[in-house]
């Protein structure tokens, strides 16, 4: 038999085998060509203006190629321990390891770039379809359609033969390390299985539980006040970041094994054919590939936290263009705002305005601000507000004694946070002020261009107001001191808008359009939650081949398990049902524990992305669950085909 005649047999009888392999390499190489293709898309060149495309998508290219290189890798490990046994009958028969490391570079030539045209006419095939959707939740308008891009095939080829090269060079490796007693054990070797916890297992359980608990309980008060300087908060990120990986690993390393040994002590080893199949199992299992999974658990973590961060923005874009211009239209300067009320007229939209005059006023709020902010360059007590007369807000009506606050961003609410009740003084440039401090009410009435970054406007009384006024320090005033907001019915305001940029406003006064805003963010946001969804989208995938590679070497380990217990009188549905619940806690554990430390990582700051939670990190996680759950169970079916084989 010729060397190409084992070749080609050897591709056909370790098809099955492949398969898998195959797959990994299809859906990488169809994901890195989709998304290379959108950087030489003529469309993306239409929107490169307003989101800045190609920038960002070439550097997540890099990172999803740094993903790709490694899932291949662990991947090629996986399978080419799988052919240990095989490679070992090669040496037995008098194969020399260099012409055993020939025939894998053959076989790996024709698999391996076979895969990647296939993997290539796929990505082909979804990237307009991947530009549909970045064009869909970007907002922009472009005329898309399918093309081949032959740099994004160039591209592709040469960052697929670099993994290539890696791949043989780790097989190179693997193959001259081991000698043939070594591959022929391989397969047989069991991992871990020692019957009792030491006292050093015991330890790291409990200190794993409790790192993880210790960096919970810092990261929701991250940004409470707690941490008034930027080296306390780079000292407690960096103490929740250590201890939450230390503690994940720690946790698969100890705890699972201490906490499923407890149980086991307590049923005094009288476990059911479930509890073996399942927990028993599953006790070793994690300890063995602690590390890998924190890092899957760690990356899993980091892909739902930033995307529902992501998302947040992106949720929460019309809320927060309406906390920065509380009106459809602000405008600064009152010729600018007639001319634009002329033009609502002649074109028959019908619209009602508010004018408010605005002073900005020098605070001292020592005695109302809760936050201790010694530790900072500046004094926070001082803070310079803008002043409106309860005269221009009709469900406010305030004595002289009396001042109010309006609109208070929740991120600053964070940082320097205001009592319900107390008194303040407002500074003048002669005179000052006392009045009474009577809270904070959540609506804004003033664009952000008044607000200093989202501090509170003050509502005061208007003789207070008029008084105020006469004793106003210039070099604190804005350019402009008032504000018009004017509002159309919500069927104009497409109509409004258009008109609204096609006017020449003076460029020296601020003006500004709530809808233009909500567009502005949700084309910027739009871009980030799609980068970081696809990335997020390509690690899910990876990592539930990982776990399931994991779990069909497994089931090939506990093949004669299944075929003792057959033999016991075990009928399929006891294996079964032993072996969900094993599928449940291999799969369900890495899951939950990243979507518990995404939980907290994002309540800890979500509030300076946005202006909702819960929606959309829930839905993030829900589809997150989802998505993973189909691994676990394909592991499931591939199970019951082992089962059914044990007899």
């Amino acid at each position: 038999m010729t060397i190409n005649q084992l070749i080609m047999r050897n591709l056909k009888k370790n098809l099955q085998h492949y398969y898998l392999y195959v797959f990994a390499l299809i859906f990488c190489s169809a994901l890195y060509f989709a998304f290379v293709t959108l950087q030489f898309d003529p469309s993306m060149s239409e929107a490169k203006g307003s989101i800045k495309g190609e920038a960002a998508i070439r550097a997540a290219s890099v990172v999803l190629l740094a993903i790709v290189t490694v899932f291949l890798l662990y991947a090629n490990k996986m399978f080419i321990k799988r052919r240990s046994r095989e490679i070992g009958l090669f040496q037995l028969i008098g194969m020399t390891k260099n012409k055993i490391i020939q025939i894998l570079l053959v076989e790996n030539l024709i698999i391996y770039f076979s895969s990647l045209l296939v993997g290539i006419f796929f990505g082909f095939a979804a990237s307009k379809l991947l530009l549909m959707i970045l064009m869909q939740v970007t907002g922009v308008e472009a005329v898309t359609s399918l093309q081949f891009s032959p740099p994004a095939f160039l591209q592709t080829v040469i960052a697929f033969t670099a993994i290539y090269l890696l791949i043989l060079l780790a097989n190179y490796i693997f193959i001259k390390k081991q000698s043939v007693l070594s591959l022929f054990r391989m397969l047989s070797t069991s991992e871990d299985s020692g019957k009792n916890i030491s006292f050093i297992e015991m330890v790291a359980g409990i200190l794993g539980i409790l790192l993880i608990g210790a960096g919970y309980a810092v990261s929701s008060q991250l940004f409470n006040g707690d941490f008034t300087t930027m080296a306390e908060l780079f000292v407690a990120m960096l103490f929740i970041l250590v201890s939450v990986i230390v503690g994940t690993y720690l946790f698969y390393k100890g705890s699972v094994h201490w906490i499923l040994h407890v149980y086991r002590k307590r049923k005094d080893g009288y476990l059911t054919v479930n509890e073996v199949l399942s927990l028993s199992s599953l006790m070793f299992r994690m300890k063995s590939n602690a590390l890998l999974l924190t890092i899957i658990t760690t990356i899993s973590a980091l892909a739902i936290g930033l995307l529902s961060l992501s998302y947040i923005t992106y949720y929460s874009a019309e809320q927060s263009a309406k906390d920065n211009v509380p009106h459809h239209f602000a405008l600064t300067n009152v010729q600018d705002a007639e001319r634009f009320e002329e033009r609502l007229r002649k074109e028959n939209i019908p619209y009602y305005r508010e004018v408010m005059e605005v002073i900005q006023f020098e605070a001292d709020v020592e005695r109302i601000l809760e936050a201790d902010m010694d530790g900072l360059n500046f004094n926070p007590n001082l803070m310079v507000l803008p002043v409106i007369s309860d005269a221009n807000i009709s469900t406010v009506d305030l004595s002289p004694e009396e001042t109010i606050f309006t609109g208070y961003n929740d991120m600053l609410q964070r940082f320097m946070t205001l009592s319900e009740k107390g008194s303040l003084t407002w500074e003048g440039a002669t005179d000052s002020i006392s009045q009474t401090y009577l809270g904070l009410e959540g609506d804004y009435v003033l664009s952000y261009y008044f607000t200093n970054g989202g501090l509170p406007t003050a509502i005061v009384d208007n003789k207070v107001f008029e008084r105020m006024r006469a004793d106003i320090n210039e070099d604190i005033q804005k350019v402009s001191g008032v504000y018009v907001g004017i509002q159309v019915g919500e069927e104009n305001v497409d109509q409004a808008n258009a008109m609204f940029q096609d006017m020449n406003f003076n460029s020296k006064t601020p003006h500004h359009s709530q809808q233009e805003i909500s567009e502005n963010q949700k084309q910027n946001m739009g871009l980030a939650m799609f980068i970081v969804g696809f990335l997020g989208l390509t690690f899910l995938i990876t990592s539930g081949c990982v776990l399931y590679f994991k779990q069909l070497d497994e089931s090939e380990e506990e093949k004669s398990n299944y075929v003792i217990l057959r033999k016991l009188g075990y009928t399929h549905g006891d294996l079964l049902t032993g072996v969900k619940y094993k599928q449940l806690f291999s799969f369900g554990i890495p899951l939950f524990i990243g979507l518990l430390h995404s939980y907290f990582a994002v309540q800890s700051g979500w509030f300076l992305f946005g202006t909702e939670l819960w929606t959309p990190m829930v839905i993030v996680m829900i589809v997150y669950t989802l998505l993973y759950s189909v691994f676990g169970i394909l592991s499931l079916r591939h199970y019951k085909k082992i089962i059914k084989s044990a007899l």
